[in-house]
């Protein structure tokens, strides 16, 4: 598959959707000042539109929270193994599985935002832990190529886009 070297990193060009969002920006800082933006976000949702979806096949808010979490988790782990020059390929996720079988909807909404606070404070810390030579490491997942700080700025960007689409789609 044919990958995008940027200032950003190396990183296949679906991606670029996300990076794109917060392309300009310095990694290290986006991870940290997006975390009150996102937390005074969800915080501001009302708990009584948390189960809708906009269609029969959408996720609901409280599964758009969890599908965040859980990719936050994988590409930090991803990240994590890359910069540790694990050769191993990683594999992919099936995003639509783990909405499927996350069990969001069951859970308290309180208890999504704070796991994702915790979550995104623990990816600070794993990326303030990289040098740059780390940043420029490149890993195998799936049948791609990413480098380790194109993880962070698709990371930053995901999160963006789900915002954006909540707000355009869900809460309006």
């Amino acid at each position: 598959m044919d990958t995008e070297k940027t200032k950003n990193g190396i990183y296949p060009p679906y991606f670029y959707n996300y990076i794109k969002l917060v392309e300009n920006e310095d990694l290290k800082v986006v991870l940290k000042d997006q975390l009150p933006e996102i937390q005074n976000f969800f915080s501001s949702v009302n708990e009584d539109k948390t189960d809708y979806k906009y269609a029969a096949d959408k996720w609901t808010v409280k599964e758009v929270l969890q599908h965040i979490i859980d990719t936050e988790r994988i590409f930090a782990y991803r990240a994590l193994a890359f910069a540790r020059k694990d050769e191993t390929t990683l594999p992919s996720f099936d995003e639509k599985k783990y909405a499927e079988n996350s069990k969001a909807d069951a859970r308290k909404w309180i208890d999504l935002i704070d796991e994702l606070i915790a979550v995104r404070k623990t990816t600070e810390f794993l990326f303030n832990s990289f040098s740059e030579e780390q940043f420029d490491t490149v890993g195998k997942a799936s049948n791609y190529e990413m480098s380790v700080k194109a993880l962070g700025y698709t990371i930053a960007g995901h999160v963006a886009h789900h915002i954006n689409i909540l707000k355009e789609r869900y809460l309006v």
